[in-house]
């Protein structure tokens, strides 16, 4: 049994979102991009990404298998 993972790394949120790496950090710092800073770490909440695009983001098994 695979358990899904509630947040995201910021390059992983920029690839849903459709935006650069480095804009996806610029937005964090910003506040623009909801996360969470654990030390110097940002981790950003599933649930943010799907109210950012209003619908829901699948990070399933097919995303996983495809970037194996």
């Amino acid at each position: 049994m695979q358990v899904e993972r509630r947040t995201l790394t910021v390059p992983e949120a920029a690839r849903l979102l459709g935006i650069s790496r480095n804009s996806a950090y610029l937005a964090a710092r910003n506040g623009q991009l909801p996360v969470v800073r654990i030390g110097k770490r940002f981790v950003v909440p599933r649930t943010a990404i799907e109210a950012l695009l209003g619908e829901r983001v699948n990070l399933g098994q097919g995303q996983a298998a495809s970037e194996a």
